[in-house]
């Protein structure tokens, strides 16, 4: 039983894809190549990072990012040529600059104006006339009693 729950529980765990041949000597270095690589998009698994990602495209990115780190660039500086080489669609949390800012406000401006044009219309339906408030016409509960007699 008691292997059961130790196998149950390793298998809940989060499995890194890094593999030993890509982990650096330096931890420093080491720890630093994890934190960018959390941060950044494998563009083959899409929403996952290229820490978590088993993919080739992932592992090359892996690689590049730690030979940015033992080049002796900063974080900022193998960011930004990864960026420069894949896009910006390779960060996971995207800059809110430039024309990345019309994407960020696009979702709450749709909602401010799917808001106002609910309001409209129902202030618009709250004042129109009641139609067809008197009931039937007389020509009409004729033609309803001829139709219920049938």
């Amino acid at each position: 039983m008691k292997r059961l729950i130790a196998i149950l529980l390793l298998a809940a765990t989060p499995v890194m894809a890094v593999l030993p041949d890509e982990v650096l000597d330096d931890p420093v270095l080491e720890s630093r190549a994890r934190e960018l690589s959390k941060d950044l998009r494998c563009l083959v698994c899409r929403n996952e990072s290229i820490d978590e990602s088993n993919a080739e495209l992932a592992r090359d990115l892996r690689l590049l990012v730690r030979e940015r780190l033992v080049a002796g660039d900063t974080d900022a500086q193998a960011i930004a040529f990864i960026v420069d080489r894949y896009g910006e669609y390779v960060l996971l949390n995207p800059k809110t600059t430039g024309s990345n800012m019309l994407l960020w406000a696009a979702g709450p401006l749709a909602l401010l104006l799917a808001l106002g044009a609910a309001g409209f219309y129902l202030r618009r339906r709250a004042s129109a006339p009641a139609v067809n408030a008197g009931g039937l016409s007389p020509e009409e509960e004729a033609r309803l009693k001829e139709i219920l007699e049938d």
